[in-house]
This record gives structure tokens, C-alpha cells and sequence, in this order.
């Protein structure tokens, strides 16, 4: 029986084809490059880290979300919500503050989600990072290599469209 050579060039062909999938994934090489960093981190410390969850508005009105992780584990969240009105000398007033222990934790319902890293990089990778043909997608790396900005913005939004998380530091706790 004899074979069609064209029959084995079109099977490697597609072949090929299904194996050059493109990712559906935005700066997939700097999330992985990224994740490897934090993975890093995370054995040096035993996992064991807090970092800060920072968010802001336009008009004024931020909030300061700090996530402390022990052996991998949430243990603490501790949150501040301010109104900043400017001028020529900018007034702060704190208008929410609190502190969830371990036995009290999601008891609010402001503040940043009580996510460990390991968490926010699945996150990013699965929800914040898909391309989007209506949205700009952005990630950061400034924490050392690790996340400090990982999102999108819909186009044609006007005022505090990010969806994501924007981190202003990652440490290690004290020993």
C-alpha cells in the first residue's frame, strides 16, 4: 500500500498549528519571570510576609489594606480608609480603621480580599491578566520583581475603573 507524502506534510502541519496556540494570557513571560521571584522570596522566609494593598480615587478618598501571612497563612488584616481634601495645605481625615486578628478575620467587609501571594498570582494569571479586546491590560513588578500592579482599565471608562490590585510593599515579617 502506498502512502500519500502529502497526507504526513499536512498532519505535521497542523501539528504544528496546534501546538503555536497563542497564550491568553497578558505578560505571561513577566508573570512567570515575576512568580519565580516571589517563589524565591517565599522559601526565604518560610513563607511568612505581609504586604500592603493600597487604593485610590480621584476624589480624595484612599485605602491602606495591610495582609500579614504566617507559614502560609493568613493571620492578620489590618485596614485605614482616608478622605484627603486638597488646598494649600491637604486636610486628612481618617474614616475607617480596624484590625482582624486571626479569629476575627473577614468579619469586615471593606478592605482588601485576605489573599496570600500564592493566591494573588493565580489571580493574576487567571482573571486580571486575560487579554481583553475593551480593556488595557497592565502588571508591574516593582516589589524586587514581585507584583506591585497587576490589572486592566475598560476602555472608554472615565473615573476609578482599575480592576486589579496595586501593592505597595512586600516584606518579610520581622523575625
Amino acid at each position: 500500500m502506498k502512502r500519500n507524502p502529502y497526507f504526513f506534510i499536512l498532519l505535521l502541519v497542523a501539528g504544528l498549528f496546534a501546538s503555536c496556540k497563542k497564550s491568553d494570557v497578558a505578560f505571561e513571560s513577566d508573570l512567570a519571570r515575576s512568580y519565580k521571584i516571589y517563589t524565591n522570596f517565599k522559601t526565604s522566609t518560610n513563607n511568612s510576609y505581609r504586604y500592603q494593598v493600597n487604593t485610590v480615587s480621584w476624589t480624595g478618598y484612599s485605602t491602606e489594606t495591610i495582609i500579614t501571612v504566617k507559614n502560609g497563612k493568613v493571620i492578620k488584616r489590618a485596614y485605614v480608609a482616608k478622605n484627603v481634601i486638597g488646598g494649600a495645605t491637604p486636610q486628612i481625615t481618617i474614616l475607617e480603621q480596624w484590625i482582624e486578628e486571626e479569629g476575627s478575620l473577614n468579619t469586615h467587609t471593606n478592605g482588601a480580599a485576605t489573599l496570600t501571594l500564592d493566591q494573588i498570582y493565580e489571580k493574576a494569571r487567571t482573571v486580571w491578566l486575560l487579554k481583553r479586546k475593551d480593556a488595557k491590560t497592565s502588571l508591574e513588578t516593582k516589589n524586587s520583581g514581585m507584583i506591585s500592579s497587576c490589572g486592566y482599565v475598560e476602555n472608554n471608562c472615565a473615573d476609578d475603573c482599575f480592576n486589579g490590585i496595586s501593592i505597595a510593599f512586600i516584606e518579610r515579617l520581622p523575625d
